[in-house]
C-alpha cells in the first residue's frame, strides 16, 4: 500500500500543514514512519498541529484506500506517539539527517541481516 500513497501522501501533509498556517521544510516518507521539519507559527502548540496532520491525513487515506466513509472508531494508521525537538542552530545537521534517511535504514537493515 505503501508505494501506491507515497506520492499522494506528500501532498495531503503539506496541504494539511497549510491549513494550520505552518510549512513542511523538509520531510521523508518512509514504509513505517515519516521525518519530517515543520515551521510552526507560536500561536498554535506543536501537539495541535502534529495531531490535525496525523488524524485528517488517516482520514483521507481511510477514505480513499479503505473505502470507509465514517465511523473510524477502533481504527489506525499512525502510531500514537511522535518525537519532537527544536531546531536552532543545528538546522542543516537536521535538514541533511532527514534527506539521508532512507540510504542509512537500508544500511541498518542490512547490518542485522548478519
Amino acid at each position: 500500500m505503501f508505494g501506491k500513497i507515497r506520492r499522494e501522501l506528500g501532498e495531503v501533509l503539506h496541504s494539511l500543514a497549510r491549513q494550520r498556517e505552518s510549512l513542511i521544510e523538509a520531510g521523508h516518507l518512509m514504509p513505517d514512519h515519516v521525518h519530517m521539519m515543520i515551521s510552526i507559527p507560536p500561536k498554535y502548540a506543536v501537539s495541535q498541529v502534529i495531531g490535525f496532520i496525523k488524524g485528517k491525513s488517516a482520514i483521507h487515506i481511510a477514505r480513499r484506500y479503505s473505502g470507509r466513509q465514517r465511523n473510524y472508531v477502533g481504527q489506525h494508521f499512525w502510531a500514537r506517539g511522535y518525537f519532537v525537538s527544536t531546531v536552532g542552530r543545528d538546522e542543516q545537521v537536521i535538514r541533511e539527517y532527514i534527506r539521508r534517511q532512507e540510504k542509512e535504514d537500508r544500511r541498518i537493515d542490512q547490518m542485522q541481516l548478519v
